[in-house]
């Protein structure tokens, strides 16, 4: 007992949650589900009668619950509790009868619960596909309306309702008998019908099931259908339908006209009107169709929307080729726009949207002349002075068909005119800029591509009504670049394709078209020697290359392969564009560095590793040589550390080249070591002396080598004295190893490391410098007795710097000095040649 009531008061909470939108229907079908199931669990043996009536009601609604969220399935179970609850009820109901009165009473009781389980059913079944099932519910609800006359309505609807659902599933059998069971329902008690228009919607949709179903096979029943449905309650969708199975059925002009005829005996709506014509005409019944026409016209005549009816004669005639015609019908409305029988503004925007789309018609056909007819149908409607974007797109338009017929002057009055309604426009921009080009005036089209440009990069916020896409910008200015090459201008062309490399999105197109702009920037180059001029274009250019490869693509169209070609095409060109620019050193530097970022996006073998590292080495050479001419210590400081940048760079690449063969005779090393050593030595850098611990150790540097480290430790701003000895040194030891001394070479060396030990004009010098440079002389007098190659001007130096070097001695009173550097200058007076006389 107290799960009975807990179960009913878990039912009752539902209903009143569900009313106060608690909970939604799915949840509440679920509480219904559980309070049903207990209420029937607590069933005893005999139940009494509120029990078995209550349990019917429960069951009912549960299972109408779980239909009515899409779960039928799960309401069987409880429709057939339902069924089996009233089976008892009678059963109760007929035991305690007391006559043939109580049992009538008790039957008519019962039937109303059996009829909607029935209905119940026959809805689970349509919901779950089960056809007979459903048919065999409906026809025992069917037979049991002789007692229950008050649902004839709900059945009728219920029958429709299941014809709706089958339509909507293209089950056109299953349809259109449900709606024949409504219609059929729906005529047995007048009382209780549906009514008319209810019966004439229920016919309109058999109609309908039957003309897709196999409009041939079903053409009499799906007409039948329709003429009842008229015939119930006139609405134009009958009148529609039955038209559209007739021209299906492909039924005789008079048919139709018959058809039609019906129409103007009852009162449409233009627009009805207007469907149903268009409807004739698109089927090809020209003559029901126009005469259709004309008499619709006739009957609205004082509408204000009457100029639609003109507007789908004219489509139509032009839709047939009867362009003569047309133009009749245009010029009457022109005449009429004149005579106070205007247009309504949509309907006249409709005429000029026709107008338009016939003179592009002819434009394309090449038929300018005809174009320019139409499009002044369309000018005919402006009043002079009227400003209008679309006026404007108009006057553009007729330029266009007045340049391909040679009429410039023409032209040029219809962009003066669309200028004046929208000088802000891209479009407009873009026929000033194909006069120029026709008229060859150079300055005035690159000024139209330079506006174009800027109209490009911000599009107007009220561009032409008529939208078009978002690529607009770069479709002009690419046709812009076409026209210009096609008119053999080349500055133009290049102008419009800089602009156009700006905007474009598609990595195929803004790859072709950067390539163009080089070979047109190169060819001009070479053509006109304005190198200066277009050397920023060109930089520009590669920078952009070098932007998008650099860009992650989405693209699928421009694949791995593609991105590798274009880098390597690209690469090349920027190397060759250096090696022009030898006379150049800055450019020659930029376009090495390019052509170095654009390598990096191919495949790293041996050829770009080569090319990389060359790219890199020259580019710190031209900084280095940049750096030696600057006179601002802060530009030739950026100089040098961009050279130690790209040095550095340099060097991983060679360690990863020198991997994959022989590079003995390669003087990679030497030249970044040389690099590196003016570098750091010009920065002052610290490390300086850390590098050139690992290069004193080196077996086999070159004597070249150390010269000239001597010569950059020494060279402004560097000041380095220590290592400048030291390359000397290593310098003149290398000499001496020699098998045969290079006299000139070793005289050299030596020379610059007497200078640089002994410096002109001081006397108060330290014991070991003297003796350290009095070891040098001793090795040049051992080098000048062995050979005659020694060069006589360096002999009589090394004399008198001995000499000068013992005076100085003796005027500090050093004698005994003195006496020893004037004799060691002596030694050299011997082995001189011409020059000993004087002398001596």
């Amino acid at each position: 007992t107290q799960v009975e009531e807990g179960a009913i008061s878990l039912w009752n909470w539902a209903v009143t949650k569900h009313m106060g939108s608690v909970v939604n229907d799915e949840q509440r079908a679920k509480l219904r589900f559980v309070a049903c199931r207990l209420v029937c669990l607590c069933e005893g043996s005999d139940p009494p009668e509120g029990t078995i009536r209550r349990q019917i009601l429960m069951s009912m609604k549960t299972g109408k619950g779980w239909i009515d969220i899409g779960k039928a399935d799960l309401a069987d179970g409880f429709l057939e509790i339902a069924m089996n609850s009233i089976e008892k009820l009678y059963a109760k109901l007929l035991k305690g009868s007391n006559g043939e009165a109580d049992i009538h009473v008790h039957k008519a009781d019962v039937e109303k619960n059996l009829f909607k389980v029935l209905s119940y059913q026959a809805e689970s079944a349509v919901a779950q596909g089960d056809f007979q099932k459903a048919v065999m519910s409906v026809q025992r609800c069917k037979d049991m309306l002789i007692k229950l006359p008050k649902e004839t309505c709900y059945l009728s609807i219920l029958c429709y309702n299941f014809g709706v659902e089958t339509y909507e599933w293209k089950r056109y059998e299953q349809s259109s008998f449900w709606l024949s069971q409504s219609y059929d329902i729906g005529k047995m008690d007048m009382k209780y019908s549906i009514g008319k228009e209810m019966q004439a919607k229920v016919l309109r949709l058999l109609a309908t099931a039957y003309f897709e179903w196999d409009c041939n096979l079903y053409l009499d029943k799906a007409l039948k259908a329709i003429n009842l449905a008229n015939q119930e309650n006139l609405h134009p969708a009958g009148f529609y339908l039955k038209i559209k199975i007739l021209l299906k059925s492909g039924a005789s002009d008079e048919d139709i006209s018959s058809a039609v005829s019906e129409f103007l005996h009852h009162e449409m709506s233009l627009d009805f009107c207007l469907n149903t014509a268009k409807l004739l005409l698109e089927h090809g019944r020209e003559p029901v169709g126009f005469d259709f026409l004309k008499s619709i016209s006739e009957r609205f005549e004082s509408s204000p929307d009457r100029g639609k009816i003109t507007l789908l004669h004219i489509e139509f005639l032009l839709q047939n080729k009867r362009e003569l015609l047309a133009k009749q019908k245009v010029e009457e409305i022109i005449i009429g726009h004149y005579t106070g029988k205007q247009l309504l503004p949509e309907a006249l925007n409709r005429l000029h949207i026709i107008l338009w789309d016939r003179a592009a018609k002819h434009y394309e056909a090449k038929s300018y002349s005809e174009a320019l007819h139409w499009y002044n149908y369309s000018v005919s409607f402006y009043t002079p002075g009227q400003i209008d974007q679309n006026l404007a797109k108009l006057q553009r338009n007729m330029a266009s068909c007045y340049l391909h017929l040679r009429q410039v002057d023409k032209a040029k009055e219809a962009v003066k005119e669309a200028e004046r309604c929208d000088p802000n426009s891209i479009f407009t921009k873009f026929s000033v800029y194909k006069i120029a080009v026709m008229e060859k005036d150079t300055d005035k089209a690159v000024e139209a591509v330079i506006e174009m440009g800027k109209l490009a990069e911000k599009p107007s916020q009220h561009e032409d009504k008529l939208r078009v896409d978002e690529n607009t910008g770069t479709n002009l200015l690419s046709l812009a670049a076409q026209i210009a090459l096609e008119n053999e201008q080349q500055v133009v062309a290049i102008k419009a394709l800089e602009y156009l490399s700006e905007h474009l999105q598609d990595c195929q197109q803004l790859f072709a078209a950067l390539k163009c702009l080089v070979r047109l920037t190169l060819s001009k180059v070479v053509a006109e020697n304005e190198e200066k001029s277009v050397t920023y274009v060109l930089h520009n250019t590669f920078s952009a290359a070098h932007k998008r490869l650099a860009e992650s693509f989405t693209e699928e169209k421009f694949t791995g392969d593609m991105r590798i070609l274009e880098a390597h095409w690209f690469r090349k060109v920027a190397w060759n564009l250096a090696v022009q620019f030898r006379g150049c050193p800055k450019k020659m530097r930029d376009f090495f560095l390019l052509s170095f970022k654009l390598s990096q996006f191919c495949p790293s073998d041996k050829a770009v590793l080569l090319a990389q590292k060359t790219c890199l080495l020259m580019a710190a050479a031209v900084d280095l040589e940049m750096g030696r001419q600057q006179e601002t210590p802060s530009e030739q400081m950026e100089l040098l550390t961009q050279a130690l940048q790209h040095l550095q760079a340099c060097k991983e690449i060679w360690k990863v080249l020198k991997l994959t063969g022989d590079f003995a005779k390669d003087p990679t090393d030497t030249l970044l070591l040389l690099y590196e050593f003016e570098a750091r030595s010009k920065l002052n850098d610290p490390t300086l002396h850390n590098l050139m611990e690992s290069v004193w150790e080196q077996p086999h540097i070159e004597v070249k080598t150390l010269e000239i480290i001597a010569s950059l430790a020494m060279e402004s701003p560097a000041r380095y004295p220590v290592l400048c000895k030291k390359a000397l040194k290593s310098a003149l030891n290398l000499h001496r190893k020699q098998t045969v001394i290079d006299a000139v070479k070793f005289s050299k060396c030596l020379h610059s490391l007497i200078n640089l030990s002994l410096p002109t004009g001081l006397t108060d010098l330290d014991a070991c410098v003297l003796q350290e440079v009095w070891d040098y002389f001793e090795d040049a007098l051992s080098v000048v007795s062995s050979t005659d190659a020694y060069p006589e001007m360096e002999i009589l130096w090394l004399m008198t710097r001995a000499w000068n070097t013992g005076i100085f001695q003796y005027t500090v009173g050093k004698y005994k000095e003195a006496e020893q550097w004037c004799g060691l200058g002596m030694r050299f007076l011997n082995h001189l040649g011409s020059l000993k006389k004087n002398y001596e």
